[in-house]
């Protein structure tokens, strides 16, 4: 039998590799531009098509290069970065290993421009799948330009993995963004189909972030700065009151690379402990400079975690750092020794002899009478839709009738399919209903075989979401259209995510078009939906999205379903009337699944007569 181990050719074994370094062109981005910064570049230019598919292209002003070292670069494990193990254990640069633009080269068509200072003419190479077409002298500013173009275009089945162009550039956006609030004094700008998404000169620390993420971040961070022997620690994090739903604007760095740590998430987290709303996480971007003998890197191909000697200090001093800094600014709470908390002090005495005698307040022409009984209209967040929606034009009242008449229609087959704990014939009619509102929270209402306990806000969550999951499916939803129309403008991820979700958000109502770089005009919102400005519901939604998908992994329109269901249904601690209770029960049930929360947990407890009286006989 022949032996039938061998060599892989370098080509086939570039293309594994590649596998490893450039998942997406958000990779490759990162090893770019990442190169531009070892190479000591104060100025970058990053170009894209079609989210990077067809072109990347990263134009520095660094050091340049020889044509020797140009096409080194190209090889696998050449690097400048490191001669020997040791230096494993003292690197300060970004890259080291001396893959990343083999694997590039493998899996796709590079042209690369470089010329050194010192050089009069500089060196053109153009490289596809590991092989060199052309290499000549070629005119050239100081410093490297090299286009990516084509990626995977000889590895059909992983560019056929690649995601919509929307979402590969919000991976590009986070990629960008990470990189560039680690390198402040970097003059960066990043163009995609010919339109400047970003144009960050160099700065300090606070302004790129405000140019980053928006200028209303600016009064949101609250600055950290601990020295040590074991680390420096500085950034900011941001005031409690501005917490998201979302992690994805937690940044750290270990001596300027981002990486990610939970261990150190950790520590941030119980600094904010008792200040944070349920379910949400504060803004930081924190920075550690460490001595990189006490740490490895080289423990995944990203980079992005790290071992450390010290953990345990490290996570002490991070906690008490942030700690500090919020006590610092007023935001931990406080107790004041001072003042005197007798409860004498708090009540104005006056006089004995001021008597004031009490007086009534009537309206002489009140009729409790002639009031009109209240509607499900005046009840504002209950409403029926189509009813909601008929605004001020009674010329289509006909055609709002017949959308009406078929919502209807929809519900009622809906209500005969459900399958339910509580049985129908149990719930009695409107009219026959004894409800109470419990702690503002919960609603009982009297059933024949005893009660029930109905949550609210899951409730109301669960009816928006089966009606919104209809608007989604027929393109229904209505619009009320705004006086005003209000332009938001959002950070760039936010807005290559709602261009990707454009088609589906108008479904829901939202009458929104694009109006210039990362801002939108909406000249309407869904008619449920008039209880927020039009940037808190669009900021809410894309959160709301972005954790679900985080969390969940659902499809996009359950996804959104949920998310503004969840945004706009009544919260716990919300006062209900006797008509919004009956009116939420009565909608309830004629939902698909009116006892199954969007969280999983039951809507609705039923509590039986026999299991009241067991409870009074023991």
């Amino acid at each position: 039998m022949p032996d039938i181990i061998q060599l892989l050719p370098d080509a086939v074994a570039n293309q594994i590799a590649a596998g490893e370094v450039v998942q997406r062109p958000a990779s490759a981005v990162k090893e770019l531009v990442e190169n531009a910064i070892d190479a000591g570049a104060d100025k970058i230019q990053l170009i894209l098509k079609d989210a990077g598919k067809s072109l990347m292209q990263v134009i520095d002003n660094g050091c340049g290069m020889s044509l020797t070292d140009a096409r080194m670069s190209f090889e696998r494990h050449a690097t400048s970065k490191i001669k020997k193990a040791d230096d494993l254990f003292a690197i300060r640069t970004m890259g080291f290993r001396g893959e990343a633009l083999a694997s590039i080269a493998a899996i796709a068509q590079v042209e690369l421009k470089t010329r050194r200072h010192e050089d009069e003419l500089g060196t053109c190479l153009q490289i596809e799948g590991s092989e060199v077409i052309k290499q000549e002298p070629c005119s050239t500013a100081t410093g490297t330009s090299i286009s990516v173009k084509n990626l995977f275009y000889n590895v059909p089945a992983r560019r056929n993995f690649l995601k919509s162009n929307p979402v590969e550039m919000r991976h590009i956006i986070d990629e960008f963004q990470r990189i560039s609030l680690a390198n402040p004094h970097v003059f960066l700008t990043l163009h995609h189909d010919g339109q400047e998404v970003y144009h960050l000169p160099a700065s300090g620390l606070k302004q790129r972030v405000v140019h980053l993420l928006g200028n209303n971040y600016n009064q949101r961070l609250v600055p950290v700065e601990e020295d040590t022997s074991i680390i420096k620690l500085h950034g900011f994090v941001g005031k409690p009151e501005f917490a998201r739903k979302t992690r994805g604007e937690q940044f750290f760095f270990v001596n300027n690379r981002f990486i990610r740590d939970a261990y150190l998430n950790h520590a941030v987290l119980t600094a904010f402990e008792e200040l944070l709303p349920d379910d949400s996480f504060p803004l930081y971007v924190l920075f550690i400079d460490i001595d990189p003998a006490k740490i490895d890197i080289n423990v995944h191909p990203t980079k992005t975690e790290i071992k450390y000697q010290d953990e345990k200090a490290i996570y002490a001093i991070i906690r008490s750092a942030v700690k500090r800094a919020l006590g610092k600014y007023n935001i931990t709470p406080t107790l004041d020794f001072d003042q005197e908390n007798s409860i004498g002090h708090l009540i104005t005495e006056k006089p004995l002899g001021e008597i004031i005698q009490p007086t009534i307040a009537f309206n002489p022409d009140f009729n409790p009478f002639a009031a009109e009984k209240r509607t499900d209209r005046e009840i504002p967040f209950l409403r029926n839709t189509a009813e909601h929606r008929t605004g001020a034009i009674p010329q289509n009242w006909d055609t709002l009738y017949q959308i009406s008449k078929r919502e209807t229609f929809i519900q009622q087959e809906i209500h005969e399919e459900k399958n339910i704990s509580v049985n129908e014939q149990e719930v009695n009619k409107s009219s026959e209903r004894q409800l109470f509102q419990i702690h503002n929270r919960f609603i009982l209402s009297q059933i024949k075989s005893g009660f029930m306990l109905i949550n609210q806000q899951s409730a109301h969550e669960r009816v928006l979401y089966e009606r919104f999951l209809i608007q989604l499916e027929n393109h229904s939803g209505l619009s009320q259209q705004s006086l005003f129309p209000q332009s938001v403008t959002l950070n760039s991820s936010d807005f290559e995510l709602l261009k990707e979700l454009l088609t589906d958000i108008r479904a829901l109502g939202f009458d929104i078009r694009e109006f210039g770089k990362n801002t939108v005009v909406v000249e309407g919102i869904p008619a449920d939906l008039n209880n927020a400005t039009e940037h808190e519901l669009l900021e809410h939604l894309l959160e709301g999205f972005k954790n679900n998908q985080a969390i969940l992994k659902l499809n996009k329109r359950d996804n959104l379903a949920r998310s503004l269901a969840r945004n706009a249904a009544i919260k716990a601690g919300t006062k209900l009337s006797l008509e919004e209770m009956n009116l939420l029960i009565d909608q309830l049930f004629a939902c698909q699944m009116p006892n199954l929360a969007l969280n999983g947990k039951p809507v609705i407890s039923t509590f039986t007569m026999n299991e009241l009286l067991e409870r009074f006989e023991k």
